[in-house]
């Protein structure tokens, strides 16, 4: 485009023009909005801010560190000149606390609020910040605080793809009056114009503006052995694949694949020549994976901090600091040392020195000063929230991160390092996504200070380039909605809608709006599978007789095998079953099959208690698949198995005494019991299982059916294997059509299909009467959380009667706690007398709730309905709220200072909502509100962040 003229050159008629546009420019609100800055806003930053000022909504999807938020900041602008208040929502507490502060810096602490879970300062001022569920609570209670509201920023609003809160952005979107203006701030999702739709579909005119530029261009690289290396060969100049935009791989740097190949040129090598095991620790061949300190260092020596180094695991990045403490590394300078001294003196000075110790704050300190330190959910918040602003400041160089810094949290650095490129996701371990590499290596490069980011994976033994280049050149991911509707929500919705409105406010979710567009492309596909069928039918065809009749004999004869075997299988399994029953304490077994096969010795034969279920009588719930011992194994390891580990019976073939002092959580225990194992049955060869005789062989059935096989006609047909084979194709393909008809039929109306099976439970209970919801339905409506109907039916049970502030925090506990890792080995510890009776009931009403849900056909696997209580945290919370020390509690509690911190906040949070719904009881409220101010002291009161 021309460059426009200099105004000497333009005439007058163009001169006056000229001057009226720029005086109608400077006329605007994003014109004064402008001069804030003394930096030029981006193209895709005006655009929107010019929608948001047209009165549009917007929703903005660039990267990580693009300036998106300045969006949300010009939403704010507006309301403050127009007089009308703004709501900024964030996902997670940090996150608000941060841009509570950067907008107290730019508007004056008058101005700006603060409302989370935990704090709540100056609530009623025209910009308020917020975390998503409290303007979602607002919404529902009706509140006054909703006068006046003219925009909302939806901060993070990719985050309603979390599949345990994502929930919450949908109903407020869906909820919000329409005279609100919405402005959404996601990372880039390729998915936007469809979500841009919705938001079109939901609220009224909505701009969708996509940003796929990075202000600060992103290199990546793979560092390995000594050298770093480019993971492109020819990188445009934001560091993406030039030749091969759409097809990543194929840009790849030709030395990677030559490393990737020799390595595994070299593997091969290795095992044919016998060896069979892997290389000694240290440098194999010409590449090894870089140790810790030789990254940093190697960052430093070519400019490359600060740096953020990702390891998926809280141990890692506490082992991480310590290895570098250990090897004397020093980032720091002196001046810059007393620097962080000072800071982190000032920030911690309200902490008592007792808590200091057991918090670890000397050896934290030594870390920061040198330059170093670790950022994990396991911290206290305070020590995050110093790591932060240091690390902002340029006085912490090198960090230690899991995943969770990369929600959000304004902490960009020059570098990102990438240790590996598999995470535990709770349940396995699984590669990390285009979206989640995106999310972290997004980090690298701060605008304004940095002219380019650096992304550096590690390299691993078994690194695939094409698949990393792939990760890397993938920026986008799709965003998929996790709505589904809870009991808080169907009870708040049909006391303020009705269950007719509420059924199409709910169809109005873009959950159901993302159904009812795939049900176009599956009926596309059936249609497609129906032309399909009627080729088939004509290949299978044989001019002998009905071939369709004869493969229907063929299916019958194998579906009889199948059964047969299947027989066999559980016949041998209840075999199993009998032999673990004869199992006790002190028997050495070896465990055939699973994860922990082997040598193992059984602490606890693990079946049902007495007169729980015997023999002829129905199981207990926890062992209706059989008994389940718990082991110790040969390498230490006590676990519960289950009957899948034993496909068939096992014998004892030794004994060992266990001694009366064995603590299953000591790891000294478990050493020297597991040394005795390998020494007295180390040496035990198991016995060889043998099968008998098939089944099948003397089945009267099949040998029927063969018969008839033979007779028919079709079974001497020259072409009967190829027709066979068509034959197949056609029923694989038939049955995969009325697969795709059932799909297409159950995605029509699934939102409101659940919602109705909850009111139904609902009304059951007693807490909706059609369209009118009881007052313990009202109750209900106050209580918000996972287990929002099992605290409800606490209440209303009166389960919590009388219990002290302490039983009561330790029985609310169950409600929040989830446990990071099952550890079924070992039972909680509860406090005794009232508080473990009230525990007992709430399991109870746990399973009942469990069983009429099952009736209504509600699932957790769905994200509807009551998961089991964990019982993890009653002992910890009881404990404290009796005013037991810091030290005392987390060392029996085996538990990071932020998870107590993070769980304990939580605990006051449902409390306090305990308090809210516990009505005329005054008693439960008094305990309630007791407890909290229990539970709110020490390193809980001076925790800013949670």
């Amino acid at each position: 485009m021309d460059a426009p003229l200099p105004e000497e050159q333009l005439s007058p008629a163009e001169a006056y023009a000229a001057s009226r546009r720029r005086a109608a420019e400077q006329a605007t609100a994003l014109y004064g909005f402008q001069q804030l800055y003394d930096f030029p806003l981006d193209p895709f930053q005006i655009e929107a801010c010019q929608a948001l000022e047209a009165g549009e909504g917007v929703l903005v999807a660039a990267p990580t560190g693009s300036g998106k938020t300045i969006v949300g900041e010009f939403a704010v602008h507006l309301a403050l000149a127009s007089g009308r208040k703004c709501f900024y929502t964030t996902p997670i507490k940090a996150l608000s606390n941060q841009k509570f502060g950067d907008l107290v810096k730019r508007y004056g602490a008058a101005k700006v609020g603060l409302l989370t879970g935990d704090n709540s300062v100056n609530g009623d001022a025209p910009v308020v910040v917020m975390t998503t569920e409290v303007l979602r609570n607002m919404l529902y209670a009706g509140s006054s605080a909703l006068n006046g509201l003219g925009y909302v920023v939806m901060d993070e609003v990719h985050y309603l793809a979390d599949r345990f809160r994502g929930a919450v952005w949908e109903e407020v979107i869906i909820h919000l009056p329409e005279s609100v203006v919405l402005a959404s701030l996601s990372a880039t999702v390729s998915n936007a114009e469809e979500f841009g739709d919705w938001l079109d579909t939901v609220r009224g005119g909505t701009k969708v503006i996509v940003s796929e530029h990075r202000p600060v261009p992103l290199w990546q690289h793979v560092m390995a052995g000594n050298r770093m290396y480019d993971l492109f060969a020819n990188p445009d100049r934001d560091g993406r694949p030039k030749d091969a935009p759409r097809n990543p791989a194929k840009a790849v740097n030709p030395e990677l694949v030559r490393l990737a190949r020799s390595e595994a040129d070299r593997g091969r090598d290795r095992f044919a020549k016998g060896r069979g095991r892997s290389m000694p620790a240290g440098r194999p061949g010409r590449i090894w994976t870089p140790g810790r300190i030789d990254v940093i260092e190697r960052l430093d020596a070519e400019g490359l901090l600060p740096a953020i180094t990702f390891i998926f695991s809280r141990a890692g990045c506490e082992a991480a600091v310590q290895q570098c403490l250990a090897s004397g590394l020093r980032l720091n300078r002196d001046s810059e040392r007393r620097q962080v001294r000072e800071i982190v003196e000032q920030r911690c000075y309200d902490i008592p020195d007792e808590d200091l110790h057991v918090l670890g704050y000397f050896e934290w300190l030594d870390g920061l000063e040198r330059g170093i330190a670790a950022h994990h959910a396991g911290m206290l918040p305070r020590f995050k929230e110093v790591v932060e602003e240091l690390f902002v400041k340029g006085l912490v160089k090198a960090v230690f991160a899991t995943e969770t810094l990369a929600l959000g949290i304004n902490m960009p650095a020059r570098s990102v390092v990438m240790e590996k490129l598999v995470k535990w996701n709770g349940e396995t371990h699984a590669d990390i996504t285009p979206g989640e590499y995106t999310q972290l290596t997004g980090r690298a490069g701060r605008r304004g200070i940095d002219v380019e980011g650096h992304a550096v994976v590690l390299w691993q033994r078994g690194l695939d380039p094409e698949a990393l280049a792939g990760l890397a050149g993938t920026r986008t991911y799709p965003l998929k909605s996790s709505f589904r509707p809870s009991y808080n929500m169907a009870v708040n919705l049909v006391g303020q809608f009705g269950r007719h409105r509420s059924r199409e406010l709910l169809e109005t979710s873009f959950a159901q709006f993302q159904a009812d567009r795939s049900v176009v492309g599956i009926a596309r596909q059936v249609q497609r599978n129906e032309e399909g069928l009627d080729g088939y039918r004509e290949s299978m065809t044989c001019h002998l007789g009905d071939f369709d009749e004869y493969m229907a004999l063929r299916r019958q004869l194998k579906e009889r095998e199948n059964e047969l075997a299947r027989e066999g299988t559980s016949q041998r399994r209840a075999a199993a079953v009998e032999a673990m029953e004869q199992l006790k304490p002190g028997d050495v077994i070896h465990v055939p099959a699973g994860k922990f096969a082997g040598l193992a010795l059984v602490l606890d034969p693990g079946l049902p208690p007495v007169g729980r279920g015997g023999r002829g009588g129905p199981r207990h719930p926890d062992y209706q698949d059989g008994p389940r011992p718990v082991v110790l194994t040969a390498e230490r390891q006590v676990k519960r198995l289950a009957m899948i580990d034993f496909p068939y019976p096992v014998a004892a073939v030794e004994r060992i005494r266990i001694p009366k002092s064995f603590n299953p959580r000591s790891p000294q225990s478990r050493r020297d019991l597991a040394s005795a194992l390998r020494t007295k049955a180390g040496h035990l060869e198991p016995e060889r299982y043998r099968r008998g005789r098939a089944a099948a062989a003397d089945d009267a059935e099949i040998t029927r059916l063969r018969a008839e096989l033979r007779r028919h006609p079709c079974h001497g047909c020259d072409e009967r294997e190829d027709h066979a084979r068509w034959a197949e194709r056609y029923h694989r393909l038939h049955r995969d059509t009325e697969l795709l008809e059932r799909r297409m039929r159950s995605r029509t109306h699934t939102i409101a299909r659940t919602f109705d099976r909850v009111c139904g439970l609902l009304a059951d209970l007693g807490y909706l009467q059609g369209d009118t919801v009881t007052d313990d339905g009202k109750r209900l409506g106050r209580l918000y959380g996972e287990l929002d109907l099992l605290a409800s039916e606490c209440i209303r049970e009166g389960v919590w009667k009388g219990l002290s502030a302490a039983e009561l925090a330790a029985c609310a506990s169950a409600l929040v706690y989830e446990a990071r890792q099952s550890d079924d080995a070992v039972a909680p510890r509860v406090p005794e007398g009232a508080a473990k009776e009230a525990l007992g009931k709430m399991i109870r009403i746990w399973g009942h709730l469990d069983a009429l849900e099952e009736q209504h056909r509600i699932s957790t696997a769905e994200g509807v309905g009551q998961r089991e209580p964990d019982l993890g945290f009653a002992w910890v919370a009881w404990r404290w709220a009796l005013g037991h020390n810091l030290d005392a509690v987390l060392r029996d509690a085996e538990l990071p200072a932020g998870d107590f911190v993070r769980w304990t906040k939580q605990l006051i949070d449902v409390l306090g909502q305990i308090q809210d719904a516990a009505g005329a009881d005054a008693d439960l409220r008094a305990t309630a509100r007791k407890a909290v101010d229990a539970l709110r002291r020490g390193i809980i009161a001076y925790s800013s962040v949670g």
